[in-house]
């Protein structure tokens, strides 16, 4: 059963998504994939020209953080959130060997990475793909998951930088009625 998370936010947001795309290296993006990804945000309102340069550019740059973010965003926002989840975890999937941690984000403690000092774009970028993949999982129904994942953001971000505890607080708001 799909929950409303609308009060959550989008895990990756375009601001967010944005700057660990240009960060994460935001070099070695060929042109031609940018020129890709330039034209699916100019086509957004076309969703499969849009998706079609998407798929151009992961082509021509598989596994690039702006590549999957940029795929993440477009689905999110175009409301195909199992297809927002497969990109997360291929983020997720990334982000762990970009900040060498283990495989499966279960076995990921908070001293295996610089995951407290914000301004560093691996962990954080590993923090985001898993809030969005804890917020996914919520969204389609799998409130196990979802649980364990925003869990496990609080371990690794004790002072939740990243705003994981307001899904906590969305699933420990789950059946009260208005009135408390």
């Amino acid at each position: 059963m799909p929950m409303n998370l609308d009060g959550a936010g989008n895990p990756l947001s375009e601001s967010e998504g944005a700057l660990i795309a240009h960060t994460l290296l935001g070099e070695e993006l060929p042109r031609e994939a940018e020129d890709h990804l330039w034209e699916a945000g100019l086509s957004y309102h076309l969703d499969e020209i849009a998706e079609r340069h998407l798929h151009e550019a992961q082509a021509l740059a598989p596994g690039h953080a702006a590549v999957l973010i940029g795929l993440y965003r477009f689905y999110f926002y175009k409301g195909r959130l199992a297809e927002a989840l497969e990109v997360a975890k291929l983020c997720i999937c990334k982000a762990a060997r970009e900040n060498s941690l283990a495989d499966d984000w279960r076995r990921v403690s908070a001293g295996d990475a610089a995951f407290d000092r914000y301004e560093n774009i691996l962990p954080r970028f590993y923090l985001f793909s898993l809030k969005a993949y804890a917020y996914l999982q919520m969204r389609l129904g799998d409130l196990d998951e979802g649980h364990a994942a925003a869990n496990k953001l609080v371990e690794l971000d004790p002072t939740d930088k990243i705003g994981a505890k307001v899904l906590l607080d969305v699933l420990e708001r789950m059946g009260q009625d208005d009135d408390g």
